[in-house]
């Protein structure tokens, strides 16, 4: 059937298979794949065909003839609008099966070697999947006179003002709700993203929630700050928990959160965050965590995966603040880290001092151009824990693991179908021992996993 006549076309009875990648309905009509928002597994639903291409078509709902019994109502009532969730019309447990079920969607799709035998476990999930978010990265705006402050609607640039937001961390709501009151309250000018006018763009708060620490980072597109010392107080006023306020100047029209400018307003560089027994700093653009309550969790499994001993020498690729290799840096000969922002390692150095561990190294380059240069040095790497972006892993670093081969190598993926990707070449010298998911972020359509690789002998 020719593209056009699909467009606009109404469809009845449509058999929903599956759930994409983005937390969409699946299904098949006449040779083309239909993606349903907000349908589930075994519903039928009459729908209305919107954008069509090759292969593909994107459809709403009309009328739900058959509804699935993992459906439920949603908690949050800008859900629909907002696009942070995509999938809270599912029942928790079911979430829980959907992710396991994305990763062997991504295997299938990819095929690295042996994928049809790899042990896929069941996901790990939350007692309470609420309030979970320590940090919210909240556009600024203006709305019938005032300061909002929140998300962009899902595949457009219709700002969200979020006051109550059900996933994020309380403290860091309530934060955010105080910087638009005070920031109305003074006049202050917010950014225009069409015109590139104003100054406010956006703002990120984060929460050490064991130590109650609260960090406020204000971006601003120019240096300017007027009224910066009543804002300032009077923030400080009503939330004396924010340790740490920043400003960092941003000054591109660009999707990028930070500028490479950050200037100390009040306080410390960094707030303290404590995780088992370790403590760790974390200043304005370090990589954490998100979900402090499952990061247990994850790391704990990373270190199961790994089995550590006292003559390794552990590589922490993207480490960040050096949260996984500090956690195993008493248990090892040494560990060696790499990260891409200046400002993580920093924090890294810090925490290591801070912890007293001396057998570290952390120094700041890309992975797969800092780990060829310490096995040229002479170091002897017997493990690596790699836990990239969601971009994966770059080829060149692919390349030279899989040329030195350590004996313990475990991927920490927040994105499966990069990581199925970079196992079709990893897979050639590796077996996938299992596979743990683990619910980093409940009620989205993203999955984390631990995935244990032994060197394939012979």
């Amino acid at each position: 059937m020719a593209i056009q006549l699909f467009q606009n076309q109404k469809i009845q009875n449509l058999k929903i298979k599956r759930l994409g990648i983005n937390g969409e309905g699946v299904s098949n009509y006449k040779g083309m794949t239909i993606f349903v928002e907000g349908a589930l597994p075994k519903e039928v639903v009459d729908v209305q065909i919107k954008t069509v291409s090759k292969r593909f078509g994107f459809a709403t709902v009309l009328k739900m003839k058959k509804a699935s019994k993992d459906r439920v109502q949603p908690f949050c009532h800008l859900y629909e609008r907002c696009g942070g969730c995509q999938i809270q019309h599912l029942s928790y447990p079911a979430q829980l099966e959907f992710k396991k079920d994305l990763l062997h969607q991504a295997l299938v799709k990819f095929k690295p070697k042996g994928y049809e035998t790899y042990k896929l476990l069941d996901t790990l999930g939350m007692g309470n999947p609420l309030h979970y978010r320590n940090k919210a990265q909240f556009q600024f705006g203006k709305g019938k006179g005032s300061v909002v402050a929140g998300l962009y609607a899902m595949n457009s640039h219709q700002l969200i003002d979020l006051s109550n937001c059900p996933v994020q961390e309380k403290s860091t709501q309530q934060v955010a709700n105080t910087v638009k009151e005070v920031l109305n309250k003074f006049g202050a000018s917010i950014y225009d993203e069409r015109r590139n006018k104003g100054l406010f763009k956006r703002m990120m708060i984060r929460v050490g929630v064991m130590t109650g620490e609260v960090q406020l980072v204000l971006i601003t597109r120019t240096n300017e700050f007027p009224k910066k010392e009543e804002i300032i107080s009077e923030i400080k006023r009503i939330h004396p928990e924010i340790k740490s306020i920043m400003q960092n100047i941003q000054p591109k029209v660009s999707s990028e959160i930070f500028g490479e400018k950050t200037i100390l307003l009040s306080g410390k560089r960094a707030i303290v965050e404590r995780l088992e027994e370790l403590s760790f700093d974390l200043s304005a653009r370090a990589f954490f965590q998100l979900n402090p309550a499952q990061t247990k969790i994850l790391y704990e499994e990373a270190r199961r995966a790994i089995q550590v001993d006292a003559e390794d020498t552990l590589v922490d690729a993207y480490c960040g603040v050096g949260t996984i290799g500090l956690s195993l840096a008493k248990q090892v000969k040494k560990i060696l880290g790499m990260d891409i922002t200046p400002q993580a390692i920093e924090d890294a150095l810090v925490n290591a001092k801070n912890l007293g561990v001396e057998n570290t190294e952390y120094v700041v380059g890309k992975a797969e151009e800092v780990l060829p240069r310490w096995v040229r040095s002479g170091e002897k790497i017997t493990g690596i824990i790699v836990d990239p972006p969601r971009t994966g892993l770059d080829e060149a670093l692919i390349r030279t693991i899989l040329t030195i081969q350590p004996e313990k190598f475990v991927y920490i993926s927040c994105n499966v179908s990069t990581l199925a990707r970079d196992l079709v070449e990893i897979a050639k010298v590796y077996d996938v021992e299992y596979m743990q998911s683990v619910d980093m972020f409940p009620h989205t359509a993203r999955c984390e996993v631990v995935v244990k690789l032994i060197k394939r002998r012979g």
